[in-house]
């Protein structure tokens, strides 16, 4: 595809923004990385810089932060898109997540936007085991997760940067759905046992409650975000999503990493060194 004017990477410091615009410059193409630090900065909370983030651009990639789950996020994807649309943008591709209702609603915001459109919606994030939030639990060999012995189809992050790419790259994505997983269904006790042989550490999975849960994020984000990832937490983890899907396989022509893989890369670029 000839490309003469940027592609906007909405999000361009959080796990999958990053990849991705890590990826369109080893291609060669033109990125414009926007978070509130950019050159060009893109704040969701202020929509005076959305216009000049949208500016001139091709096809934009969206990622809510911290979830499409909070309160007002898919009234501003709406929002976003009606600018993005007016701003002569002609494609989007939207980062959705697996069994959540308000994902949904933005996947609809979307689909109705009157731009081309690619939805990625995507199964549990390995890397929040090494970048994320559950790093620190891994450090401290004791991962305590709600939801029992639920399945999850846990998916690379770097497979949905792929995924992204090509859609924001490539002709023959538009009005596709890719719902993306990992290949195999795996519960956190298995996740712990892998990364216990990776990471030689003894990690175990200690199965926890959804109050307990939620006890735990209000000691770290306060009574507001406690409650909506443990409304995340209770919608996600009640097996809805123990399926794989061929999200990769369709948009890649190659089945996805596997949670052994991650594990392996993550611990060869030192993601669990100490420093200490």
């Amino acid at each position: 595809m000839m490309q003469t004017s940027p592609i906007l990477v909405i999000g361009a410091t959080g796990k999958t923004g990053s990849r991705i615009v890590k990826q369109l410059e080893q291609l060669g193409l033109l990125v414009r990385p926007a978070s509130r630090s950019s050159a060009i900065p893109f704040d969701w909370e202020d929509s005076a810089t959305w216009g000049p983030a949208l500016a001139g651009v091709s096809a934009a990639y969206i990622s809510y932060f911290p979830d499409l789950a909070f309160p007002g996020a898919v009234e501003k994807v709406e929002a976003l898109c009606k600018e993005a649309k007016t701003a002569g943008v002609q494609s989007v591709v939207l980062l959705s997540g697996r069994g959540e209702h308000h994902a949904r609603l933005g996947e609809e915001v979307v689909r109705n936007a009157g731009m081309d459109w690619t939805i990625v919606r995507a199964a549990w994030f390995a890397q929040n085991f090494s970048e994320g939030y559950l790093r620190d639990p891994v450090m401290d060999c004791m991962i305590a997760m709600p939801g029992g012995d639920v399945l999850e189809p846990i998916i690379d992050v770097d497979d949905i940067a792929e995924v992204a790419v090509k859609a924001l790259t490539e002709d023959g994505h538009a009005g596709e759905l890719y719902e993306v997983t990992g290949p195999r269904l795996m519960t956190f006790t298995d996740m712990a046992q892998e990364l216990s042989e990776i990471t030689g550490r003894d990690i175990k999975h200690v199965p926890i409650t959804f109050e307990e849960f939620h006890a735990g994020l209000v000691s770290v984000g306060g009574e507001f975000v406690a409650d909506v990832f443990t409304a995340i937490a209770k919608e996600t983890l009640d097996g809805r999503n123990a399926e794989t899907k061929d999200g990769v396989e369709r948009a890649l022509g190659r089945p996805p990493r596997d949670f052994k893989t991650f594990a392996a890369d993550a611990m060869a670029t030192g993601a669990w060194a100490r420093s200490d």
